[in-house]
């Protein structure tokens, strides 16, 4: 007769201390990853971004009883601004540290202008032990532009970074939205239909505008997709444009009000010299013609001729003055 055999406990315990070294080491990596994120640096909640040349101020909440110091992240051996139990320094001209508020255990940065060329992620050390990282953006600058057809659209490229030029339509039928150029320092880069209307100098400039090119142009950082600049453009037709309309009145009606009061000046003045050349050389000769057309009408009016000459006979007169001559007297009968 066979002996059962009886059930074994080794091949249970093996695979319990197996799953027990399993957990064992998954928890030493947990507790490494959080001791590791606890000591490094602190970043802040989200960027801090500010209008272009306005003061930023980048936070950062530490004790620090050595040495702290700020740099820019990807240049670490270049101090911007640090403090000590004694005293603090700006390093670079624009930045700075408050010596109270270091004791405090406030280690925020200053930045006293802050422009595109700033913008970035700043980390703050305490004896070169990283404590924060910020970052600061400069919030996106808006411009309106009103144009004629014809003209020249000029977009300003803030940075020395590669920027692409992002255009979208809002008007009529025109060239596809999307990406038309790039921009990576001396270096332009456009689509087919922009090449021969665009170039570079310290500005894009984009030739030949036309109503078809109205819409929204934005300048992105290439490489953090962040919005430096956009431009909301509208072109019109020249004779449509209300520019056009509102100088063509105020020209039209400006040009006729000063072309009245010119002419009434002229006028004036040319009347006035008439008048003074009349009187300096014509008097004379104008009394002289009046005279004679006086004379003229009594030699031919019968009754002027007859003045003082009882008998009803002519009386002579002198031929050139006019005066009547006396007659002989007759002899009496």
């Amino acid at each position: 007769m066979l002996k059962p055999k009886l059930w074994s406990y080794e091949p249970v315990l093996a695979a319990n201390k197996s799953v027990m070294q399993s957990c064992s080491s998954a928890l030493c990596i947990l507790i490494f990853l959080i001791s590791t994120f606890s000591t490094g640096s602190v970043s802040a909640d989200g960027p801090v971004k500010v209008n272009l040349h306005d003061s930023a101020t980048l936070p950062c909440s530490e004790r620090c009883s050595g040495s702290a110091r700020w740099t820019v992240f990807h240049k670490r051996n270049d101090t911007l601004a640090e403090c000590d139990q004694t005293s603090c320094r700006s390093v670079k001209e624009g930045y700075q540290m408050i010596h109270d508020q270091y004791l405090k255990g406030n280690l925020s940065l200053i930045i006293s202008d802050a422009d595109f060329s700033k913008r970035g992620w700043y980390t703050c050390d305490c004896d070169l032990k990283d404590v924060c990282d910020v970052r600061l953006q400069i919030e996106p600058l808006n411009t309106t532009v009103e144009m004629m057809a014809g003209e020249s659209l000029i977009l300003s490229v803030d940075v020395s970074d590669a920027v692409d030029v992002i255009y979208n339509s809002t008007g009529t039928p025109g060239p596809s939205s999307g990406q038309i150029c790039t921009v990576d320092g001396p270096s332009l880069q456009c689509k087919p239909e922009y090449t021969q209307r665009s170039s570079l100098t310290s500005c894009l400039e984009l030739r030949r505008m036309t109503p078809s090119d109205s819409g929204v142009y934005t300048v992105m950082d290439k490489s953090n997709k962040e919005v430096l600049h956009t431009y909301t453009v509208t072109v019109q037709d020249v004779q449509q444009s209300s520019i056009w309309k509102d100088g063509y009145q105020k020209g039209s009606e400006d040009g006729y009000r000063n072309g009245l009061g010119i002419g009434a000046g002229v006028f004036g003045i040319i009347a006035l010299a008439l008048g003074v050349i009349l009187g300096m050389f014509g008097g004379p000769r104008v009394h002289l013609l009046m005279d004679t057309c006086v004379q003229r009408i009594r030699r031919e009016d019968p009754s002027d001729r007859r003045r003082g000459d009882p008998s009803g006979g002519l009386q002579a007169e002198d031929v050139d003055s006019g005066v009547a001559l006396a007659r002989a007297p007759q002899p009496e009968l």
